[in-house]
């Protein structure tokens, strides 16, 4: 059990160390605490702290820094959002503007004013696309057997990829095989679809082609694009501010993660139980992520809700000594005028 000095005394190394990114020692520590007392009280009150595991030195410097127990400790029992000043605030909603076409628009432009405001690594995710239904499907010829499938979903989004065809379907059965989709499918649920193209809709297009995998596969394709979760990630680059020449390796193990759909899923531990899905904000650091690579960042998520709309969320990727007070404060009300911007695009779509 820390004493109430020995909390003073943590939350002042994590506050200075954040600030200047140098070990803090004894005298630096008397001039910063909101109480007086000697160097050598200080420095007994940061031996038991190092005993405890949470801080540590680094080298021969007699200054100390945060372990990754101190910060977790601070996370989960010392700190207080800061509140989100108004000007900032007034930039977050004009840097969203008001003209956006579909609902994948304003989650990419999310990411990349979050990366402007952090100056770290943003990632956003969509709402949940279980909601979302098949408004239509076209295949468009584009010559010699090649055509590009085209679906369009209830959010506005569209997905398209091309394909060629096998060369014996004929042009009159691919029109009644779009017919057949577009019937039986349209207007019923992304995941429904692709649960009905498995199981129902083969049988029906064996009674129009006599070979329908490749049409199978061009919308099949297509629609998966569609059901995938959407992630958009701002300021990549900024990574590259906590990597030195000698660790090149782990900053392109960590690009390689952020391209991959699946690796970026497990990171952000999107598929939670309902207890963790309970917790508006979550910080996990270094060691507890999912990638070695990872080791000396630190991870922020913060999930929203739009109504009936389902959840999404967003994420700054930054370095473990990042303000945590400053940051989780600028998610709490970045993640809320996101959720209002959704609505807002629902309500008259």
């Amino acid at each position: 059990m820390l004493t109430e000095r020995e909390l003073m005394v943590l939350k002042d190394i994590i506050k200075l160390y954040t600030e200047t990114g140098q070990p803090v020692g004894s005298k630096t520590l008397m001039t910063s605490l909101p109480i007086h007392v000697s160097s050598a009280t200080i420095r007994n009150d940061m031996a038991a702290l190092e005993d405890a595991g949470l801080i540590r030195k680094t080298h021969s410097s007699s200054g100390r820094v945060p372990s990754s127990a101190g910060y977790r400790y601070y996370l989960d029992n010392m700190l207080t959002p800061a509140r989100v000043p108004e000007r900032e605030m007034q930039t977050i909603r004009q840097s969203f503007g008001n003209d956006f076409g579909r609902i994948d628009e304003i989650i990419e432009q999310s990411a990349r004013i979050l990366s402007n405001l952090t100056s770290y690594t943003a990632i956003t995710l969509g709402p949940e696309v279980a909601n979302l239904t098949l408004e239509g499907f076209r295949l468009v010829p584009l010559g010699n057997h090649q055509v590009m499938a085209i679906i369009v979903a209830s959010d506005g989004s569209v997905q398209n990829q091309v394909f060629t065809l096998p060369r014996e379907l004929a042009s009159e059965q691919v029109e009644k095989a779009i017919r057949i989709i577009n019937d039986q499918l349209v207007g019923e649920s992304l995941t429904t679809v692709a649960q009905k193209l498995r199981t129902d809709v083969p049988a029906m297009l064996m009674q129009q082609l006599q070979t329908p995998q490749g049409f199978l596969d061009a919308f099949g394709d297509v629609l998966r694009k569609a059901v995938s979760e959407r992630f958009y990630v701002g300021g990549r680059l900024n990574l590259m501010d906590y990597f030195g020449s000698d660790n090149l390796n782990e900053l392109k193990q960590i690009y390689r993660l952020i391209d991959r759909q699946d690796e970026l899923n497990e990171l952000l531990d999107t598929h939670t139980d309902d207890d963790a899905a309970q917790r508006p904000i979550s910080v996990r650091l270094g060691s507890e992520l999912s990638d070695q690579s990872l080791r000396n960042l630190s991870l922020i998520t913060a999930r929203y809700s739009v109504n009936d709309h389902g959840q999404g969320m967003i994420a700054i990727l930054g370095p473990k000594s990042m303000p945590y007070s400053k940051m989780i404060g600028l998610l709490e009300a970045f993640r809320t005028e996101l959720a209002s911007r959704l609505t807002n695009y629902y309500d008259h779509h």
